[in-house]
């Protein structure tokens, strides 16, 4: 668990579009699950191709109509490459350049049935085409991949686990080596025009920002996995999970950013209050 006392929790949205009703549950549980002062907001913009500063501008707007208040200075993983690179040279000997593109890794799957392919919390599980490559083969093309199978080997361990509180609560999450191979595979560490990738950059600040308790939604309950990984090939604490259910439509599907008819901004234009969302919300 990590070392801090403090119950801190984070809420790290990327400014990629406006902030909908699903957001705003997932901003207030977190600051609803930290102790006083222990509410933090990351930035998480390491797609520059897709992040905008007036969609920043709008999270911080946004939020702060809600009635949340977070500690200055917000981190922006922007400005944490050189902590991602220190990583990925900690990692370096687990790792390995990668050339295949989403149709080549389709090509080289064999489909089981029904035409459908293996995939995980990662995207399609990669069959390991480039796994014999060095490091130092690398080009500027490729992305890093973390060889899990070499990772297990490194750690000496059969098996992870977590603790999560809604998900069977009071038990411990476990999966074996084997579930991890077949299941998800391996992922990629750095992505191309990144120079990292989410399951790095959040295991890393998540450490730098002593987070306790990570709340987020149920959609990412099995790239939590990936997650304890890194977390102990870097040797960094695993906090306490808190995956909660999410926002969805009338037809049952999770709200995303297109969903500009459920942004929080269109409800402050309406007319609507910070009580009005948290009652939406169920909050």
């Amino acid at each position: 668990m990590a070392g801090s006392t403090i119950r801190r929790t984070r809420f790290a949205p990327s400014p990629t579009g406006l902030l909908h009703l699903g957001h705003a549950f997932a901003a207030l549980t977190a600051a609803e699950q930290a102790d006083q002062q222990g509410f933090l907001l990351r930035i998480e913009d390491i797609d520059r191709e897709r992040c905008r500063p007036e969609y920043e501008a709008a999270i911080y707007e946004d939020l702060q109509w809600l009635g949340l208040s977070w500690p200055l200075p917000v981190l922006r993983q922007s400005d944490r490459m050189a902590a991602y690179d220190t990583a990925l040279t900690q990692l370096a000997p687990l790792t390995y350049p990668c050339r295949c593109r989403r149709g080549d890794i389709r090509a080289a799957l064999s489909a089981p049935q029904e035409g459908i392919l293996p995939s995980g919390p990662d995207g399609l599980i990669y069959p390991g085409t480039c796994r014999d490559r060095a490091m130092d083969d690398i080009g500027a093309d490729d992305v890093i991949r973390l060889d899990a199978a070499r990772a297990f080997d490194a750690l000496g361990i059969d098996q992870l686990q977590f603790r999560d509180e809604i998900v069977m609560p009071g038990q411990t999450q476990v999966l074996s080596r084997a579930q991890f191979l077949d299941s998800i595979g391996d992922v990629i560490l750095s992505r191309r025009g990144m120079g990292t990738s989410y399951h790095l950059a959040v295991v890393i600040d998540d450490a730098a920002q002593d987070i306790s308790v990570v709340t987020r939604g149920q959609d990412l309950f099995d790239s939590t996995w990936i997650h304890v990984l890194l977390q102990k090939l870097l040797r960094l604490p695993t906090p306490l999970y808190h995956h909660h259910h999410l926002i969805r439509d009338t037809a049952g599907k999770r709200l995303a950013k297109r969903d500009d008819s459920r942004a929080i901004r269109y409800y402050r234009e309406a007319g609507a209050t910070p009580a009005d969302i948290r009652r939406m919300v169920g909050l």
